[in-house]
């Protein structure tokens, strides 16, 4: 577990801040990369003060109470199931830096460093922690329906996903966009960004059966087989759509995979993590393509068409091909599973959809979202923090 925490930490610093990092403009790189490093940061002091206890402290069926803040009563060998619950809780400090990081890449570009920070803190505290709350506390009210999420799909990637879209459309799009070229500055930088992410992914989805066992053994197969699985569908479908298959395209297919497996992970064997990774990397490529451009919305990096996306898919899918040989534990009739995820796949997407309008416009009111027009042109790296990448 110490192992698995250590792997979740690294697909945000550095994985995530390079995968983001590289598909900017250069103009905006080092902006780019300080947001998830910043996030970091910021989210492990609110995660020790309070998001801990609203998440995981006993409470209603919505948010976790105040009896863990400042890790209140979490001693040095006091457990949560095996394991000792500062380990736990620092584990699930990871999965808490991860979310709000993955956000960024919607708004990629164009917002303010201090809207960033400060929305980034309040998001952390009124939307994750009691989601996080929700499905993985035993007293949260989806957790009592039953439902499925191994490692995140709803807690994670549909919560960030949806928040992406919601910051994208409020924010607007970016100057140039439509007119302008935007390519990525740096494949390489993204390449290696999304490799660390692979390789983290399994302390994200393995480690979440808080366990070295059989579980946790499947857990990591399947993750590893969705992942190739969906590269390949991402390539072939661009390969089919445009001529060639890309490097950004390899990546963000094994990324998909990686987001649409992870609440099955725990639940399903490598036969489904092969089918489910085929199909995300069809269904995220329209995501992340035809999608996008039907809606008409500035997802600088995709965090909707992947994590938003993906995350719906995989929730969903779970509920199709979870296994009652793999959990232990007899599960509903895939009819009913599948009911039970929809219902917390509308839950989260609803109420992170609304708490994250409400946010950013109270944000915006006060302080302001973003930088102004002369200003994007600039790039944020020197309008922010006076820097450059020569």
């Amino acid at each position: 577990m110490l192992v698995a925490t250590a792997l979740v930490l690294f697909m945000t610093i550095p994985g995530l801040a390079l995968f983001y990092g590289g598909m900017v403009r250069k103009k905006n790189v080092l902006a780019t990369l300080m947001q998830s490093f910043a996030i970091c940061c910021a989210v492990t002091v609110v995660w020790i003060v309070i998001g801990y206890s609203l998440a995981f402290a006993p409470g209603n069926g919505f948010v976790g109470g105040l009896s863990k803040v400042m890790l209140s009563g979490v001693k040095v060998d006091t457990l949560w199931g095996t394991i000792p619950e500062m380990l736990f809780m620092v584990f699930q400090m990871t999965f808490a830096i991860i979310t709000p990081a993955l956000i960024t890449g919607a708004f990629a570009e164009r917002m303010k460093f201090s809207a960033m920070l400060l929305f980034s803190v309040l998001w952390s505290i009124v939307v994750y922690s009691p989601i996080c709350h929700w499905v993985w506390e035993s007293g949260g009210w989806l957790f009592a329906k039953g439902a499925l999420d191994f490692a995140g799909g709803t807690v994670v990637h549909i919560n960030a996903g949806v928040a992406g879209l919601v910051a994208a459309l409020v924010l607007g799009k970016r100057v140039g966009f439509g007119k302008e070229a935007m390519p990525p500055h740096n494949l390489v930088l993204t390449l290696i960004g999304a490799s660390m992410l692979w390789v983290g992914w399994f302390g994200f989805n393995a480690g979440s059966e808080l366990a070295a066992d059989g579980r946790a053994a499947m857990a990591m197969v399947a993750t590893q087989v969705a992942a190739a699985g969906a590269a390949l569908a991402w390539i072939f479908a661009e390969w089919l759509a445009k001529g060639k298959p890309s490097v950004l395209g390899i990546a963000s297919g094994a990324v998909a995979g990686l987001v649409a497996i992870t609440p099955a992970s725990g639940f399903v064997g490598p036969g489904a993590a092969l089918a489910l990774g085929l199909i995300a990397g069809v269904v995220c490529y329209w995501g992340a393509t035809s999608l996008k451009h039907m809606i008409g919305y500035d997802d600088s990096l995709d965090a909707f068409g992947v994590h938003g996306v993906g995350g719906i898919l995989g929730a969903i899918l779970t509920g199709v091909f979870a296994s009652s040989e793999i959990t232990g534990t007899k599960l509903p009739s895939v009819g009913e599973q599948v009911w039970i995820q929809l219902e917390a796949t509308v839950a989260t997407a609803a109420y992170t959809l609304v708490v994250t309008f409400i946010l950013l416009k109270l944000i915006d009111l006060v302080i302001g979202l973003r930088v102004e027009p002369d200003e994007e042109r600039e790039g944020l790296d020197i309008v922010l923090h006076g820097e450059h990448v020569e």
